[in-house]
């Protein structure tokens, strides 16, 4: 079980017992909370807040229809489709204390309509966090390319469900908006959170969460709310994942909240192959339930490990960019009436075309 909300992270302090680091000055962001609100609102293409010379341009402007165009399409197309899905199937995970997103990059989106209660979520990705520019020292032209280049970052996901992480690098570093904290921050303001700072974090060797400065930091610890609710965090680490990547900290941190549930999408298939074979291994171990589509854990692993399952939509074969990836014994379970199967409305991950997505609900086997 978590303890309270800031009980897990260390602050690490000098020989006088001053803070030692102050990540949001490493992050170049303000110290008001209104203030880093008013950024994240800005990022998100949203009304209110200051930096009237950014809002006032014609930039701005298009960003804000750009990013209205999109958050309309996401919510019909994606998020509302899956509320009511997740509200009917996996009340469960919908009431969890926390969620573990591996190989999510920056994607709040989603996770935030899975785990919708959660205090804290923990998500990881290769994809860097940067210093924010500092907006008042920003041409015209870099306003405009920083705010194309955000829009370019977001639009997939928005639109398809998933980032592509070649373009999302790529865009990520290609402007003054850069790494994942932009990308973030906008999706906080755009689900109808408040953000409330910004820390740069890392892990040590025991697992320990421990406030840094810009040397040696890992990753963000962003804390936020929303309306009168109670204080949450998002947790985004810069993390390889693979049997090599050094991630062992990371997941003693993660095993350190009990079993939480585990969700899983888009994440190319790397648990398919033996490289990763330690990631998925603790999956299987700690979760109190996997949620995810079929780039995730292999099909033929939940077997082994002792899971019950729920499918959803109908599985035949994946993208031929995965072409040695297929699941015959996924698409043959379907059929099989061996687990119950209900159909989805909607796509997720890449499969999009409701007739052919799928999705997966694993829960450890009682008795």
């Amino acid at each position: 079980m978590l303890g309270s909300l800031g009980s897990n992270v260390r602050r690490a302090e000098s020989t006088g017992n001053r803070p030692l680091y102050n990540g949001a000055l490493s992050m170049n962001v303000p110290t008001h909370s209104s203030t880093i609100n008013d950024i994240a609102r800005l990022f998100a293409g949203l009304d209110g807040g200051g930096f009237g010379h950014v809002r006032g341009s014609m930039a701005w402007t298009a960003h804000k229809q750009r990013m209205d165009r999109l958050w309309a399409t996401h919510v019909s197309h994606h998020r509302e489709p899956l509320q009511s899905w997740a509200s009917a199937e996996i009340g469960d995970v919908q009431g969890a204390n926390a969620l573990f997103y591996p190989f999510s990059g920056p994607d709040f989106l989603f996770a935030s309509v899975i785990c919708p209660s959660a205090e804290t979520y923990v998500l990881a990705g290769l994809e860097p966090a940067e210093p924010l520019p500092r907006l008042e020292s920003l041409s015209q032209s870099e306003i405009e390319s920083g705010l194309n280049g955000l829009h370019n970052s977001v639009s997939t996901i928005m639109t398809s469900s998933y980032f592509i992480t070649t373009e999302m690098r790529s865009t990520l570093q290609a402007t003054r908006f850069r790494g994942v904290l932009p990308v973030i921050m906008a999706f906080l303001a755009r689900t109808g959170h408040s953000v409330d700072s910004v820390d740069t974090v890392r892990v040590d060797g025991n697992g320990n969460v421990t406030l840094a400065g810009s040397s040696g930091n890992t990753g963000l610890m962003i804390r936020f709310h929303s309306g009168m609710g109670r204080p949450k965090r998002v947790f985004y680490f810069r993390q390889d994942l693979s049997n090599g990547g050094g991630a062992g900290p990371l997941l003693t941190y993660v095993s350190r909240m009990g079993r939480i549930p585990t969700f899983l999408k888009s994440a190319s298939y790397l648990m398919h192959d033996g490289g990763f074979s330690s990631i998925r291994d603790f999956i299987l171990r700690h979760s109190s339930a996997i949620v995810q589509d079929p780039s995730g854990i292999p099909f033929r692993d939940f077997g082994r490990s002792g899971w019950d399952l729920w499918l959803y939509g109908n599985y035949r074969s994946t993208l031929a960019i995965f072409s040695g990836c297929q699941q015959p014994d996924l698409a043959g379970a379907y059929s099989s009436q061996r687990y119950p199967v209900k159909p989805l409305n909607f796509g997720i991950g890449y499969l999009m075309n409701p007739e052919t997505t799928c999705l997966m609900v694993a829960r450890p086997r009682r008795g």
